[in-house]
C-alpha cells in the first residue's frame, strides 16, 4: 500500500490530451470481438489493470491478440472453454458482462476478481439471466463470486428492471443476441447505451425506442470493430473538477466521448456555475471531441435526475460541492453503495474529516458547501474515491493512502496532476 501528499495548487491554465482511454469502451470493444467475423482493430485501448484482465480473460476464451503497443488486433473462431479461471480483478463490469457473454456459449467457465470484486453484488445479473435459462451461480446464492457458468439454451424475453444500470442492461443484450426469438429490455431512465451504439455500428439488430431496447438473435457473426477508444469523461472530469474549484485556472480536455449519457456530471458542474463549452471533432461509434471549462464561483445544486448517467463522477463532483455556496443534494443514488466501496459512505467520511457538513441518507447525502481542510483520506481500495480526494487536496494538501487501485483506470493520473501542484509520495 502507498499513500501521496498532494499540495494546494496555484492558478493553471493548460490542455490535456493524454487522458486515458475510456474504460467502458475498451471493456466492450475487446469483448465484441469475439462475436465478429474477421479482424478487430483497435486504437487507444486503456492499458489499466481493469481492461487488460479483460483482455486476458478473451485469451483465455480463444482470441488471437496481435498487439503491437498502438493497435491490438482482435480474431475469434468462436468462444472456446477455458481450463483457467477467469479473473475480472476490481472489474464489475468485466465481470456483469462477461456473465451476459458467457451465459450462451457452449462450455464451462468461472469468473472471478479480487477481494473487492468478490465482495459486490452479482445477483442484479445473475438472476435475470438465471431466470431466461442461463446456468450460473456462485456463493450466496449466486450474488457473489467466484461464479459458475454452464453455457445453455437461452429463451427469448422481455424485462422490465427496476434500476437504470449500463451493466445490467449489456449483459442482458449480449444475452438476448444467442436466444431463441427476439427479446426487449426496458429500464425506468435510460442508462449509458455504449453497449447499443457499438454492437449495432457492428451490423446487430437493437433498436431503441423511449426507455425499450429491442433486440434480435444474430443471425450471423457481426462486423469487425475498427475503433479509436476516446478519452474517458469520467476519467477527464477529475480534472474539469481540478479547473472548477482553482481560482483564475481553466482546462481543455481534448478526444473525449460527448456521448449524452456520459457527460451529465459535466452539466451539473455548468448547473453550479463553471464555464464549460464542448467542440464536436468526430463521430463515428461515438461523438468526440474537446471539453473546456473555466473556474467561476460555484453554487449548490440538487442531483436527483439521470443518476445512472454521472454515477461513477458523483465523489468528484462531491468535491466541488463542498466547495460551493449553499447546501448540495444528491438523491436516488443508493447505487453508490455497491460500487467499488459503499461511496455513500466513504465520501461522507471523507468529506467529514475534510471540515465539511455532511448528511446521510440511504439514497444519497447532502453537503454544507465550506472550507476544505487538510486530512488523511483512506481510499478503502476504491480508485474514484482516491483521485476524488486527492483532487480535493488541490484547494488545501491532502494525504490519501491506498493508491494501487488507481492503477486499474487511470495510470498515467499522477503525470498529469503534477502539471498542476507537486506530489510526494510514500510507502507504508
Amino acid at each position: 500500500m502507498s499513500s501521496v501528499k498532494v499540495l494546494k495548487a496555484s492558478p493553471f491554465s493548460l490542455a490535456i490530451s493524454a487522458i486515458a482511454p475510456d474504460k467502458s469502451i475498451s471493456h466492450r470493444s475487446a469483448m465484441f470481438a469475439m462475436l465478429a467475423e474477421g479482424t478487430s482493430e483497435i486504437t487507444n485501448f486503456l492499458r489499466a489493470e481493469d481492461t487488460l484482465d479483460t483482455l486476458n480473460i478473451i485469451k483465455n476464451l480463444g482470441a488471437k491478440i496481435v498487439d503491437d503497443g498502438v493497435t491490438i488486433k482482435i480474431s475469434s473462431e468462436g468462444i472456446k472453454e477455458s481450463s483457467e479461471i477467469l479473473d475480472c480483478g476490481n472489474s464489475g463490469t468485466g465481470m456483469r458482462l462477461f456473465c451476459g457473454l458467457l451465459s450462451s456459449a457452449e462450455g464451462h467457465f468461472i469468473l472471478s476478481g479480487d477481494e473487492y470484486l468478490r465482495r459486490r453484488p452479482m445477483n442484479r445479473v445473475t438472476a435475470p439471466l438465471r431466470d431466461i435459462g442461463a446456468k450460473l451461480d456462485g456463493r450466496n446464492r449466486g450474488d457473489l463470486a467466484p461464479l459458475s457458468i454452464r453455457g445453455a439454451s437461452l429463451r427469448a424475453f422481455h424485462y422490465e428492471s427496476k434500476i437504470a444500470s449500463a451493466q445490467v442492461k449489456s449483459a442482458m443484450i449480449l444475452a438476448a443476441l444467442r436466444a431463441d426469438g427476439e427479446c426487449s429490455y426496458s429500464e425506468p431512465e435510460l442508462s449509458r447505451d455504449h453497449t447499443e451504439r457499438m454492437l449495432k455500428g457492428m451490423g446487430a439488430e437493437i433498436e431503441v425506442e423511449g426507455l425499450v431496447t429491442k433486440i434480435k438473435p444474430m443471425k450471423k457473426l457481426l462486423l469487425p470493430l475498427k475503433l479509436r477508444v476516446p478519452a474517458d469523461p469520467s476519467s477527464a472530469f477529475f480534472f474539469a473538477v481540478a479547473a472548477a474549484i482553482t481560482p483564475d485556472s481553466d482546462i481543455v480536455l481534448e478526444g473525449v466521448t460527448l456521448n449524452p449519457t456520459r457527460i451529465e456530471a459535466f452539466k451539473a458542474l455548468e448547473r453550479m456555475g463553471a464555464n464549460i463549452s464542448y467542440e464536436t471533432t468526430d463521430s463515428k461509434y461515438e461523438p468526440i471531441g474537446n471539453i473546456h471549462v473555466k473556474y467561476a464561483p460555484l453554487k449548490a445544486i440538487t442531483v436527483e435526475h439521470n443518476i445512472s448517467w454521472l454515477i461513477d463522477e458523483l465523489p468528484a463532483l462531491s468535491i466541488a460541492f463542498a466547495c460551493a455556496q449553499g447546501v448540495s443534494v444528491v438523491k436516488n443514488a443508493e447505487e453508490l453503495r455497491v460500487k467499488e466501496s459503499d461511496r455513500i459512505s466513504t465520501v461522507v467520511n471523507g468529506l467529514r474529516a475534510c471540515g465539511i457538513e455532511v448528511e446521510e441518507v440511504q439514497d444519497g447525502y447532502s453537503v454544507k458547501g465550506g472550507e476544505l481542510k487538510d486530512a488523511t483520506i483512506d481510499s478503502h481500495g476504491d480508485h474514484r474515491i482516491a483521485m476524488s480526494f486527492i483532487i480535493a487536496g488541490l484547494k488545501c494538501g491532502m494525504q490519501v493512502s491506498d493508491l494501487d487501485c488507481i492503477n486499474t483506470s487511470f495510470p498515467n493520473f499522477f503525470e498529469l496532476l503534477q502539471k498542476i501542484t507537486k506530489v510526494e509520495f510514500t510507502s507504508l
